[in-house]
């Protein structure tokens, strides 16, 4: 039986939604894009064109998640590897962006760069356990250009087989993106049927849907690309002073964005994606490592639960800029509490320093850590051939179970947990081996997986596509 955790009562739940209609009724929210607002007009909101606030009645609210498909596959390259949100799996996401890295090789703390972007890309094509791309690390050592942005979106491709979540910053770009989505998988409605690309876009905090990104999501109209929405408040700071009243703000945020996105194109795939985080009230600094993220997460969580609607949670943020003891046991409390909220996938691993700094050593431990949650969360299985009693029985008192088939099976049934990291047999193997620490074991990892890994490789034909759709870009300057 799984191992659930809640923060919130099923009161509590509907007090938050309450609250929510309330304020988007009342107060509403700032909508700085004038399509946008042009949208929810149309749908029922009451717009002040004055001040450019929108508000959203209760009908249009329950009519956007009537809208909202419950369930639906974000496809991928990779064949088998399509995900079903809400059908109770979790998948980890890498966090994002960091503008630093330790390197690897050298140990030393440095600018980020296209070469780390790709370390950090290679990985996690390579590990199961991520399903989706998120950009990891800005590139300092690229200049901004669209040929660049074009480039980038070719590489994702080829270095990347999974699902991909990123986006774009101007309408003017999301049609060179859809240009690109077309050329690797096919025609419009195949893109809107098989859903290989999805959008994540962050309404600013408290209570704004941003112009720009927004503009540039609803340049896809007709594709119905899911989109991912992280509004990101700051306890105390852009979002109020303790936990539950971030909850409602963080559903203002998301809910209005649902409704936009749904009186913009009804039926498009909609995560619930919200990022409350806490501030260190001694420096005003986002608190990465704080407990009450974890917390907050496993409430948003819920709340997605209570509309129905696939979730985006986090877990596994820390302040330290190094890894170590502090990164391990702060990583470790928030990476279980936000897995035992089982979202639908899961962000966090990978970042130190408030998520500005990219190790891949601590990538690798973050992922040892997602899989002793996971473990966690599966809980004890009591389906009928669980028991074993008939198997306590048959060997009786004295005796012993290592010969019994059914140890064998259950080791290999996914019941016991077999780490992959960290020191678990005697001190004299220990010893013998090198006295070698997790970091070191962690680093070799990072070096096999980026010797030996071969990213599935895009067709002869839809790379030399893409290379021409490149070179327009760069005709175009």
């Amino acid at each position: 039986m799984e191992t659930y955790m809640r923060v919130l009562s099923g009161l509590d739940r509907a007090m938050v939604h309450e609250k929510t209609i309330k304020i988007l009724e009342e107060t509403g929210v700032r909508v700085e894009t004038d399509l946008g607002r042009d949208y929810l007009k149309k749908a029922g909101a009451e717009i002040d064109e004055n001040i450019k606030i929108a508000r959203i009645p209760r009908k249009l609210l329950e009519e956007s998640l009537q809208a909202a498909p419950k369930k639906f596959s974000l496809g991928a390259r990779r064949p088998g590897w399509d995900l079903g949100m809400n059908e109770g799996n979790c998948s980890l996401l890498i966090d994002g962006s960091g503008i630093e890295v330790i390197d690897h090789r050298t140990r030393e703390k440095r600018p980020s760069t296209y070469s780390d972007w790709l370390d950090a890309t290679l990985i996690i094509d390579a590990l199961d356990d991520f399903g989706a791309y998120w950009g990891m690390v800005d590139q300092s050592d690229v200049e901004e250009s669209l040929p660049n942005t074009i480039l980038h979106w070719i590489q994702i491709f080829k270095n990347f087989s999974k699902h991909v979540q990123d986006g774009s910053a101007t309408p003017a770009e999301s049609a060179w993106l859809l240009e690109i989505l077309q050329t690797v998988f096919g025609d419009k409605e195949t893109i809107k049927k098989n859903n290989p690309y999805s959008f994540l876009v962050c309404p600013q905090s408290p209570l704004i849907i941003e112009g720009e990104y927004t503009d540039a999501y609803l340049a896809t109209k007709g594709y119905q690309i899911p989109i991912a929405v992280m509004p990101m408040p700051l306890m105390g700071g852009t979002g109020p002073g303790n936990m539950i009243s971030m909850v409602i703000q963080g559903n203002c945020e998301v809910l209005a964005m649902l409704c936009l996105v749904q009186a913009f194109d009804p039926g498009t795939p909609f995560i619930y994606a919200p990022a409350l985080a806490v501030m260190n009230p001694r420096t005003g600094m986002y608190s990465s490592g704080a407990i009450e993220n974890a917390l907050l997460s496993a409430a948003a969580t819920e709340m997605s639960r209570y509309y129905g609607l696939p979730a985006l949670g986090g877990g596994g943020g820390t302040d330290t800029y190094v890894p170590g003891i502090q990164a391990g046991y702060e990583r470790a409390m928030s990476s279980v509490i936000g897995t035992l909220s089982w979202p639908d996938f899961l962000v966090g691993p990978g970042l130190l320093g408030g998520s500005m700094i990219l190790s891949l050593e601590q990538l690798m431990i973050d992922v040892e850590l997602f899989r002793m949650s996971r473990q966690a969360y599966r809980g004890i299985p009591t389906h009928a051939e669980a028991w074993l009693d008939e198997v306590i029985q048959k060997v009786g008192p004295g005796g012993h179970f290592l010969g019994e088939k059914s140890t064998v099976k259950n080791i290999r049934s996914g019941e016991w947990f077999i780490p992959e990291l960290g020191v678990h047999s005697t001190e004299q193997a220990w010893n013998r081996a090198g006295r070698k620490g997790i970091l070191d074991e962690a680093r070799e990892k990072v070096d096999q997986i980026l010797k030996t890994h071969k990213p599935l490789p895009l067709d002869a034909d839809v790379q030399k596509e893409l290379n021409l759709i490149h070179k327009k870009a760069q005709a175009a300057g």
